[in-house]
């Protein structure tokens, strides 16, 4: 299984860019991960809310393969402990042949496209965060899991 972490636009913030690929240099030392980023919406100002989400969505879309399992991060989806996280990814690992993506969406959140290809839904938290704190938190934790799977000393309970 390789993991996929798909979000729209770029990390724009040196410091955060740098602690994230940090994570995901770490995290590919257990499992096969990498970051894709699709294209900000040009001239976002001149589009309505529906209308932004509709064309990150068709952006998302296209970068997703058939076969691809498909977890949006939501706020309106189901939240995990760290351990829990570990153990729902363990699973993941066994059922999930090929790719399991990991989706960040725009600033309005997700077209109704792409709740209709999602698998399910994880909240990181019920806070708000930005994209890009967002992009660092779940990378963060990804590690957790994977030292937490390996019985590694990193997380602390």
């Amino acid at each position: 299984m390789k993991i996929i972490l798909l979000s729209v636009g770029k990390t724009d913030n040196m410091q955060f860019a740098q602690l994230i690929e940090e994570y995901r240099k770490r995290v590919n030392f257990y499992i096969p991960f990498d970051i894709q980023e699709v294209s900000d919406i040009k001239n976002r100002k001149n589009l309505s809310e529906k209308e932004q989400k509709t064309q990150e969505g068709n952006f998302l879309l296209k970068s997703l393969l058939p076969a691809d399992y498909v977890v949006l991060l939501d706020d309106k989806g189901k939240q995990h402990t760290s351990t829990e996280f570990a153990q729902y990814l363990g699973k993941k690992s066994q059922i999930i042949p090929k790719r399991l993506v990991f989706i960040i969406g725009g600033p309005y959140g997700f077209s109704q496209e792409i709740y209709n290809v999602a698998n399910e839904k994880i909240s990181l938290s019920k806070m708000t965060y930005t994209h890009q704190m967002v992009r660092l938190i779940f990378a963060e934790q990804l590690y957790r899991a994977m030292t937490i799977l390996h019985n590694e000393p990193y997380h602390h309970e």
